[in-house]
């Protein structure tokens, strides 16, 4: 039976990130009766054999153009003159991306740094445009500039929360045409790492490649208020990417100047004890399946990431910063801190290593949670509908 329906999906991750992972969710989800998909990655990665395995055609697509604003104007200017360079190396991909726009009725863009493409796009083809706004940018003038131009090419933004759409329609000056729909999430029960050891010791995951703004740096403030108590029965399991960027203030960016990651920082701490760095993971349930609890001590107030959700799918009381408590909500699904600080942080996780109970309730009441309101196929209902609509429009 034909699909009702035809949607590209341009991915810019492949399977590593977040906005991949949401992505792959949301069309595993819906029945291909109702919406024929095809994906392209700009990067290979696991994805591609998901997509395969549930009958989705997927292509990798390295030159796909993108970008973000940033926070500061120095560098705004040196991403976007690298974007130039990265548009004119596009021209196949893009002379590629229009004539496959000629036999679908959709491309949805699942990240916001699509922008320009969407932009250029919206004249040259006959197909809807829609797009996932995935993060809350800055207000900077570059960002300003970044959701006037989304408004003006999308014919739909899909939010993945509420916290997205409100700071969107502030930088755009509008009321933008958007939907909210939570990012679905299917709990799994997956076989432990290997990596990690089989100790008594409270292991605290971590599943974020190193940004300034998601504090993982943090970490270490924690581990030495943790020392400082004598403690030896904690351990936070880091898979990620920790590499160092020179541009890092104070120590950090000192350790980036020779090559060094955040272990170099835990090393010169003198914490590194307390830590296991397993580099990037390509299943990071595993990791999950393997730790206590999962922690995100952001510098961004945003305790809603990917990581979050199925850190909660799993059954883990979740360890973040901010006031929204949709998902973490403080002593119900895990500990919630509307401002950091390390002390109060490492006196409540000492509290949850010696209560390992409490954990576990935290725990199965996260994944109640996240069951009842990121349920993938009345999510899926959701935003097919949304895009049924757009169509109709």
């Amino acid at each position: 039976m034909k699909s009702s329906l035809r949607i590209l999906c341009l991915d810019i991750e492949g399977g590593y990130g977040g906005s991949s992972r949401s992505l792959f969710e949301t069309i595993s989800n819906i029945d291909p009766k109702e919406v024929a998909f095809e994906v392209w990655c700009k990067r290979a990665g696991p994805a591609q054999k998901r997509y395969k395995n549930i009958g989705v055609k997927v292509r990798i697509t390295p030159a796909m153009p993108k970008v973000s604003s940033l926070p500061r104007l120095s560098r705004n200017l040196f991403v976007y003159g690298l974007f130039c360079v990265d548009w004119m190396k596009s021209f196949s991909f893009r002379r590629d991306l229009m004539h496959a726009a000629a036999n679908v009725d959709i491309i949805h863009l699942n990240h916001e740094s699509l922008f320009l493409l969407a932009h250029w796009l919206k004249p040259r083809v006959d197909a809807a445009l829609t797009m996932h706004i995935r993060t809350n940018l800055y207000g900077t003038a570059f960002c300003r500039w970044q959701t006037r131009c989304i408004t003006k090419a999308l014919d739909h933004l899909i939010f993945i929360t509420e916290n997205e759409k409100k700071s969107f329609s502030r930088f755009s000056g509008k009321q933008v045409n958007g939907s909210v729909i939570f990012n679905s999430v299917t709990p799994v029960n997956a076989a432990s790492h290997n990596k990690i050891p089989l100790d008594n010791r409270f292991k605290i995951a971590c599943l974020s490649n190193y940004a300034w703004v998601r504090g993982i740096d943090r970490m270490i403030d924690i581990a030495e208020a943790i020392h400082q108590r004598n403690r030896a029965d904690i351990l936070f399991v880091i898979a990620g990417n920790m590499k160092l960027t020179r541009s890092l203030p104070g120590e950090l960016g000192r350790i980036a100047s020779y090559g060094g990651t955040l272990k170099d920082y835990a090393d010169q701490h003198g914490v590194s004890d307390l830590f296991l760095f397993l580099g990037h993971i390509s299943e990071p349930e595993r990791v999950l399946s393997s730790c206590d609890a999962l922690i995100k001590p952001t510098r961004e107030n945003n305790p809603w990431g990917r990581d979050i959700l199925e850190g909660l799918a799993a059954g883990k009381p979740v360890i973040s910063v901010g006031t929204y408590d949709t998902f973490v909500e403080d002593k119900v699904t895990g500990i919630l801190q509307r401002n950091f600080n390390a002390e109060t942080l490492a006196e409540r996780i000492c509290e949850l290593a010696d209560n390992r109970s409490l954990a576990i309730q935290l725990g199965k009441a996260g994944r109640q949670r996240i069951v009842k309101i990121c349920n993938g196929e009345k999510l899926a209902q959701t935003i097919t509908k949304v895009w049924q609509d757009v169509v109709a429009s």
